[in-house]
């Protein structure tokens, strides 16, 4: 499935990606089985269970419950996740453009829900910074609560994946040795247009992903160029913390970023950029900037 958190008559709720008609449109997951819940992390929380109903809601959804999709707005498919866990320097061609050396232990650094934006919504460049920076991402979406998960069983863990855009202030990213300041300015983390569940992702070891800015692509790269792998990620951060069903783990941007080229590309007012994984649509967002 392609679950989505949308928004009609002013109201958000949970819904999946399907074509009617030949047209894209929503199912009102809770208006097709009334036992369904209405937020994405409470959704996540049911586990398997929930999707099961899902599906079948899905399949035999009642005409009422179909919205077309140009009727809706489509919001982050986790519109408030509680933890939002990022790489740095994953990508072995990345890290070569860094002129850094590949690292021994994954590199996390966190987001927060400030940065949170779903697709077509504006990046904002803040007046404070002139190196604002794009980066692809492939995300990662916990489905239960993981604790010493073992790299074995660690894709059991996974509800689904999506898109996620890791923009960067780089001026205030380099200032000091700590990245928080710089990752987290509001609207810094886009993600969407929906969360693909995993069974529909056989290999999340083996997808293509790219960026394209005002048309050109950027960066273009697959997964299996990670560095560490989700299996990985998931063992070795559950190690350290619980997750919970919602949290989103983004694995890390490959080569390409406006920051490491000559002269540097950073993103300015008017561009629209956009992030493409194999499989899990398109997250396209307009750049606006602030006073």
């Amino acid at each position: 499935m392609k679950l989505v958190t949308f928004t009609h008559n002013q109201e958000a709720r949970v819904g999946a990606l399907k074509s009617g008609n030949g047209q894209p449109v929503v199912v009102d997951l809770n208006k097709a089985d009334s036992s369904l819940p209405t937020d994405m992390l409470t959704f996540l929380a049911g586990g398997a269970e929930t999707l099961v109903l899902a599906q079948r809601a899905l399949t035999s959804a009642p005409s009422e419950a179909a919205l077309e999709q140009n009727a809706v707005k489509l919001n982050a498919p986790i519109p408030d996740p509680g933890k939002i866990l990022c790489l740095g320097l994953n990508y072995r061609d990345h890290a070569e453009e860094s002129n850094m050396e590949l690292p021994e232990h994954p590199i996390v650094f966190t987001k927060f829900s400030n940065t949170v934006i779903g697709p077509d919504d504006a990046i904002e460049l803040p007046s404070v910074s002139n190196e604002v920076d794009y980066e692809a991402e492939f995300g990662v979406v916990i489905g239960r609560r993981a604790k010493n998960v073992s790299k074995v069983d660690a894709l059991d863990y996974v509800a689904g994946y999506l898109p996620f855009h890791d923009v960067s202030a780089r001026d205030y990213q380099h200032r000091t040795s700590q990245w928080t300041l710089g990752k987290n300015f509001d609207t810094f983390g886009p993600m969407g247009p929906a969360l693909v569940t995993a069974d529909e992702v056989p290999n999340p070891a083996n997808l293509n992903i790219s960026l394209q800015l005002n048309g050109e692509v950027m960066q273009s790269s697959n997964t299996r160029h990670l560095i560490f792998s989700v299996t990985d990620l998931i063992a070795e951060i559950s190690s350290v913390m619980t997750l919970e069903p919602g949290d989103l783990i983004s694995t890390g941007t490959p080569a390409g970023v406006g920051a490491a080229r000559t002269p540097p590309v950073f993103l300015k007012d008017g561009d629209i950029v956009e992030v493409e994984i194999e499989g899990l649509g398109v997250l396209r967002n307009p750049i606006v900037a602030t006073n």
